[in-house]
C-alpha cells in the first residue's frame, strides 16, 4: 500500500515536470480586417508547427473570402472550380458583409503561402497577402 502511494506520487511528480503538450490554447490569433476590398495585413511570419486562428472582420458592404494555401489551392479558386461558400476547409472561409468569421490553420512546413480573395476582380484589385513559414 505504501509502495502504491509512493509510485502514485512519483508518477504525479514526473507528469508535473514534463513539458506541456500542445493545446488549443497554444494557438496564436491573428486579426485581419477587410476594408475597401483590401486586407489590413499584407505579410505574416510564422514558425513551422504554429497553429494560427485567423479572425477576419469584413467591414465592407460586400462579400469577401479568405483563402489560405499553396499555388494549387489558389489556382482552383481562381478558376472557379471550388464552391462559392467556404467554411468547411481549414484556411478557407467566406465573409459576409459586416460579419466576422474565423478559421484555424496549422503551418506544418517551411515555405510561403498566399492568402487571397478570389471573388471576381478582388484578387486583381490587390486583395492578397503572404505568410512566410520559417
Amino acid at each position: 500500500m505504501i509502495r502504491a502511494a509512493i509510485a502514485g506520487a512519483l508518477v504525479a511528480l514526473v507528469a508535473a515536470c514534463a513539458p506541456a503538450a500542445a493545446h488549443p490554447s497554444d494557438e496564436k490569433t491573428v486579426v485581419i480586417e477587410v476594408r475597401n476590398s483590401h486586407f489590413s495585413l499584407a505579410a505574416l511570419d510564422v514558425k513551422a508547427g504554429d497553429t494560427v486562428r485567423f479572425v477576419v472582420h469584413n467591414l465592407d458592404p460586400i462579400d469577401h473570402e479568405f483563402i489560405l494555401g499553396d499555388d494549387d489551392v489558389h489556382r482552383r479558386h481562381a478558376e472557379g472550380v471550388e464552391r462559392v461558400h467556404h467554411g468547411d476547409v481549414s484556411g478557407e472561409v467566406s465573409v459576409a458583409p459586416r460579419m466576422e468569421v474565423s478559421t484555424v490553420y496549422l503551418f506544418d512546413s517551411p515555405g510561403q503561402l498566399l492568402f487571397a480573395c478570389h471573388l471576381p476582380g478582388h484578387f486583381q484589385y490587390g486583395m492578397s497577402g503572404v505568410v512566410t513559414v520559417r
